[in-house]
């Protein structure tokens, strides 16, 4: 410690370690234990570590949307009372700390040796995991229907004990699975994120036991001294940037019922060292399930910020202080319930870090990416798996192109912004669901013209091997992700299915629909280009693409050069 009470540099880069492999360790066990592709394959999970008050202290390096969410999480299980050792609190509701249904949050107290604070039992810290279930009920297979309540969408959990010291409460977890369509892959899967549960609160023990026989300053202090180092961090890196007001919008394409465009918009605010993000001129909540609670855009926001920042600055609660978001209530970017929202956690968070970004691309011209592709393209495909005679539920999510920047081209075919998932494996696909991989490549052509390209989308083509009803839920399908400074715009995703046969018709889709189709149908989501950056000089120039690669997608969680998750 240094004579001012503060930890020094080495001693702050050692906790923030400390603490992130706790984590880190907490996914690795989710991811190893999980029985559903989703989580286990394609890692749509998070995991992170809270202090006693729920401030974010640490998070592992997993999804930037559950992240930045998180903590609303933790404060409404505080709120539900005093947390004893052994209690695991159960939440999904979107108007209470969560995001959408799919994702199930659990909460956890950890408590460590030592005397209580006024003779009460009063936790040390907090560890959290945040997993997306393939089903959770609701009017569609994969629980992300096209609808227009929250209620449709499936059920819907408030802040609930699934666990009582260290006993699960079977009642909970009963009424849970009574409600979902495969009901063995979610006993695992919630199985899975306890044992998450218990290896955060574990690796927190022994770390106070090396604190204690080490004399460190303690773990709730070194949390602290984290927290107010990274907002000291971020306040000195705000003092950087331009001062000024830089306004921007862009749009969704439609709500999934009829209507759109639907247009964000921000005003970024700069001012010394902090930053104000206010979405006023957004358009109201829809009736359609774009609509993204306010946690969600918080979280979009924070990262786009963090993004701009660059660097190695830590991620917790301190890093948040300097940001200001202001989302009017009623409107899609803070909707007020039964709103739907399934959709406005994977598609608005992308358009609100598009718009936030290209706010800042005002302020900073030569440092900020064009458009990267800008949604999940979301596929969900439920029915019966002939193999077993068992209900099935399929979910994943689609890469595309980054966008261009000054001086370099975007990458191809990976997961940008608020997602940070790999895809599915087509061997892992093809032994868990009753579905056919005919292809995954690159889609030649489809990035951005520029001095600089826009990454390359990916085109994904399945075939059902049994009747299905199917979910498409997609953007930059009317208008490709925009180019910045003379640079085109990336190219439109395209949604095809080709009726059973092989000379079955096709019929090219909206970016949102949900369709009930025959065994042998076959679906291909095209996901879209990155927008170019600057006039494009001479000569059009193409990338050779990869050989020897079936799945293009393959690689693992990718984030935009210069970005980090969170």
């Amino acid at each position: 410690m240094t004579r001012l009470g503060r930890l020094d540099g080495v001693q702050l880069a050692l906790y923030q370690a400390l603490f992130a492999s706790c984590a880190e360790e907490m996914g690795v066990t989710l991811m190893r234990t999980a029985h559903s592709p989703n989580i286990k394959e394609r890692l749509d999970h998070s995991c992170a570590l809270f202090d006693a008050r729920g401030r974010l202290v640490a998070q592992a390096a997993h999804i930037p949307v559950h992240l930045g969410s998180m903590p609303r999480a933790v404060e409404a299980a505080l709120a539900l009372g005093p947390l004893a050792p052994g209690d695991v609190v159960l939440l999904n509701d979107p108007y209470a700390g969560g995001t959408h249904l799919p994702d199930l949050t659990l909460v956890s107290p950890v408590f460590l040796p030592g005397p209580r604070r006024r003779g009460r039992a009063v936790p040390d810290f907090i560890v959290a995991s945040r997993a997306h279930h393939a089903d959770i009920g609701g009017a569609a297979p994969g629980s992300m229907p096209l609808a227009r309540e929250v209620y449709e969408e499936g059920l819907r959990l408030p802040p609930v004990f699934l666990a009582r010291g260290g006993h699960v409460q079977r009642d909970v977890l009963a009424l849970v699975l009574a409600n979902v369509r495969t009901p063995d892959e979610r006993r695992a899967d919630l199985a899975a994120q306890l044992g998450a549960q218990a290896t955060g609160e574990r690796r927190l023990h022994d770390l106070a036991r090396r604190e204690a026989a080490g004399r460190g300053p303690g773990l709730a202090r070194a949390a602290a001294a984290l927290m107010d180092y990274a907002e000291r961090r971020v306040r000195s890196a705000l003092r950087g940037l331009p001062r000024g007001r830089y306004r921007f919008t862009d749009a969704l394409d439609d709500d999934g019922l009829g209507l759109g465009p639907v247009p964000i918009t921000v005003t970024l605010t700069l001012a010394g060292d902090r930053v104000r993000a206010d979405f006023t001129g957004s358009a109201a909540q829809t009736p359609g399930p774009v609509n993204a609670v306010a946690a969600v855009t918080r979280a979009a926001t924070y990262y786009a910020v963090r993004c701009v920042l660059g660097g190695d600055l830590p991620v917790n609660d301190g890093t948040f202080r300097p940001i200001a978001v202001v989302a009017p209530a009623g409107t899609v970017v803070n909707p007020r319930p039964p709103a739907a929202v399934a959709a406005g956690n994977v598609e608005t968070s992308q358009r609100i870090v598009d718009v936030v970004l290209g706010a800042f691309a005002r302020a900073l011209p030569g440092r900020i990416p064009a458009a990267s592709y800008g949604t999940m393209s979301n596929l969900l495909i439920g029915g019966t798996d002939p193999r077993t005679g068992q209900p099935f539920a399929y979910y994943e999510t689609l890469g595309g192109g980054h966008g261009a920047g000054p001086g370099w081209d975007g990458e191809r075919a990976m997961q940008a912004h608020m997602t940070n998932t790999r895809n599915t494996p087509v061997e892992a696909l093809e032994h868990a669901y009753p579905l056919r991989v005919l292809a995954t490549r690159i889609r030649r052509g489809s990035g951005g013209r520029g001095r600089w390209r826009g990454g390359e989308g990916i085109a994904r083509v399945i075939a059902l091997e049994a009747p299905a009803r199917v979910t498409v839920i997609s953007e930059r399908r009317a208008r490709g992700p925009y180019g910045l400074a003379g640079g085109g715009p990336g190219g439109r995703g395209v949604n095809l299915v080709r009726a059973p046969g092989p000379r079955g018709r096709v019929s090219r889709l909206p970016g949102k629909f949900q369709l009930d189709l025959a065994r042998e149908a076959v679906i291909t989501i095209a996901s879209p280009g990155g927008g170019g950056f600057g006039r494009a000089q001479g000569a059009r120039r193409v990338r050779p693409a990869p050989r020897g690669r079936r799945d293009a997608g393959a690689p693992g969680p990718a984030r935009p050069r210069g970005a980090r998750a969170g």
